[in-house]
């Protein structure tokens, strides 16, 4: 936990998401609390910046607007589609994943973490974000940018991509995720990490969690995350 006792949680939370609520970049999966929109975005910002994420998702959901035209869409269309955005076995996942729920008798997203976790291409963020953002459970959704601002409040010492520093990363995020709005809380975490925690610069005058932050406090923000390989994209799913 972070400094002293339930303080992370107490007045962590409420202050990022005062700051969120202020601060959030308009875009139009957040308009949106369809699971299939929300999944679809949180498949295309994997590696892909969030403008040019934009753009494909307003065609995509225009020409594939739920999990039943995804299914039985040809997928020569689906592909080109998808052209521009690199990566394709992201958007043979997404079909793949459509076709297993219909084929199940389901056109709908399941409204259960496991359940998420167990269609093609969806790895531990994928279905946090879409639980917590569409569904209002309170499960940790971790990118690449949640990764940087825990270990960055908690001054981790451990490479943040070890088993380790994850777990450390994942408790004190789960530690801190509100009941009432958990999907606005991983959406408020990534958006500090994307605008004011970046990876070679900590923008801490503007940050809402400064209060809290260890690495701030120390002096060592532009320490952290130490990382045993590589940062590699948005996602913790491996695409």
């Amino acid at each position: 936990m972070i400094n002293e006792g339930n303080r992370s949680k107490n007045e962590g939370a409420p202050a990022l998401l005062r700051w969120y609520h202020s601060a959030k970049r308009p875009f139009p999966w957040r308009e949106t609390g369809d699971p299939y929109k929300i999944w679809i975005s949180e498949v295309m910002l994997q590696q892909t910046q969030t403008s040019r994420a934009a753009e494909y998702y307003r065609r995509w959901t225009e020409l594939f607007p739920d999990v039943k035209s995804l299914a039985g869409a040809d997928t020569e269309e689906l592909l080109k589609a998808w052209e521009g955005l690199g990566y394709y076995s992201r958007a043979r996942n997404l079909q793949k994943a459509a076709k297993q729920l219909t084929e199940s008798g389901s056109n709908s997203l399941p409204g259960d973490y496991f359940k998420l976790l167990a269609l093609p291409g969806i790895g531990p963020y994928t279905a946090g974000a879409v639980a917590s953002i569409a569904f209002g459970i309170p499960v940790p959704a971790i990118d690449a940018n949640g990764r940087r601002v825990f270990s960055r409040l908690l001054d981790l010492e451990e490479p943040a991509d070890r088993p380790a520093g994850e777990r450390a990363i994942r408790d004190t995020f789960s530690s801190m995720i509100p009941d009432n709005a958990p999907g606005d809380f991983n959406q408020a975490v990534m958006e500090l990490g994307a605008t004011v925690c970046l990876p070679r610069t900590a923008a801490c005058s503007e940050c809402p969690l400064a209060f809290l932050c260890l690495a701030h406090i120390r002096g060592t923000a532009l320490l952290r995350p130490v990382l045993f390989r590589k940062e590699q994209g948005r996602s913790a799913d491996g695409h």
